[in-house]
């Protein structure tokens, strides 16, 4: 069994050490899914890697520390894969609108852990 106090920490050290990049600023519409409006900031850590073979993703949230406050991880059967999104300065109603946008669909699964 891990240590949850390093895992945050070095969590808080990949944050730190990358160049985040918002790409979907809060308000706008989804490339895709134009019906879709961003409640909050969301981007990618770039360099990085997560289980999609993109960057890390990353939703930032009201609070003035942009400090890791949760994490997201998910399972999707459908595109056989898993990953994480990183939540920054989000409070717990933020966090549950992220989830509540993630947890859709009958072949994915979602895992909110805060901090």
């Amino acid at each position: 069994m891990g240590n949850s106090t390093e895992f945050w920490f070095k969590l808080d050290q990949l944050v730190a050490a990358s160049n985040l990049k918002i790409d979907r600023p809060k308000g706008t519409s989804h490339p895709r899914y134009p019906y879709f409006v961003y409640p909050l900031d969301y981007g990618y850590l770039e360099n990085t890697s997560s289980g999609d073979g993109d960057d890390i993703d990353v939703w930032i949230g009201s609070l003035s520390s942009q400090t890791v406050t949760a994490v997201i991880c998910s399972v999707d059967l459908e595109k056989r894969d898993t990953e994480i999104k990183i939540l920054l300065g989000c409070t717990s109603g933020e966090s549950r609108t992220i989830f509540d946008i993630h947890n859709t669909g009958s072949q994915s699964a979602m895992l909110l852990v805060r901090k």
